[in-house]
């Protein structure tokens, strides 16, 4: 086990994929974090904390199924007992599928609800084990427009969405007292992401001004949101860009 004292903090992503779980660790890991990574197929992680060692950042990736409650507790010691203390815990885990209602089998909606709500809760649930004897942490669930409003064909989602947004409230306010830091970031716009290029219909013309999300600008206002100051703390911030109509 690592020196509490000696060892450099460690950030987590759970959900960290090509987008924008890579920019969030890229930007911890750039700040002083050591970071891990971690996803369902642990493999696919290679090539990015591959390219964080060579710009010299301190990167482990690890295979996680978030929704499989052994699998996190396992996570949360095995990083604890080999790498360093975690500081810091970001939930990332998107699930983002449209359909229509009357096509929402059961088996759809506990699956999304699983990926977007119930993971949240596990991950949530260690993170605050972890940190409470410190008497310190930050913990941040990723959200999305689907987490105040519900749109057409996105039922499933956006209840999962709306629950992890109540989970996150509830956590802040539990464990703000205690020094622990728990924050919901609402994306309320396109982010650049290979789907977003590949099938936003207005991608060229919004990308040209600004009018789509950029990953690495995302990603520091999650490190932002882990050194503010404990007497403004923010619980929710509400990020797009500056132009929204095309």
């Amino acid at each position: 086990m690592p020196d509490s004292t000696s060892a450099p903090s460690v950030a987590l992503i759970m959900g960290a994929g090509d987008a924008i779980g890579s920019s969030i660790a890229t930007q911890f890991a750039r700040s002083g974090h050591t970071v891990c990574l971690a996803r369902r197929n642990g493999d696919k992680l290679e090539s990015i904390v591959g390219n964080l060692k060579e710009q010299g950042l301190e990167a482990h990736g690890f295979s996680c199924d978030a929704r499989n409650e052994e699998q996190v507790i396992e996570l949360f010691k095995d990083i604890e007992d080999t790498v360093g203390p975690i500081e810091v815990v970001v939930f990332n885990v998107g699930a983002n599928v449209p359909m229509d209602i009357v096509n929402t089998s059961s088996r759809k909606f506990m699956k999304i609800w699983e990926m977007a709500c119930f993971a949240g809760f596990l991950t949530g649930r260690e993170a605050a084990k972890t940190m409470l004897p410190r008497k310190r942490g930050t913990i941040i669930f990723t959200g999305a427009t689907a987490s105040v409003r519900g749109g057409a064909n996105f039922a499933a989602f956006a209840s999962a969405k709306h629950g992890l947004r109540a989970l996150a409230q509830s956590m802040a306010r539990e464990l703000g007292p205690k020094n622990i830091h728990v924050a919901h970031v609402v994306i309320d716009a396109a982010v650049d992401t290979q789907w977003i290029r590949e099938n936003h219909p207005a991608y060229n013309n919004l990308i040209d001004k600004d009018g789509i999300v950029n990953t690495d600008d995302l990603a520091k206002n999650y490190v932002m949101l882990h050194e503010q100051p404990r007497s403004a703390w923010t619980f929710e911030l509400d990020v797009r860009p500056w132009v929204e109509n095309w």
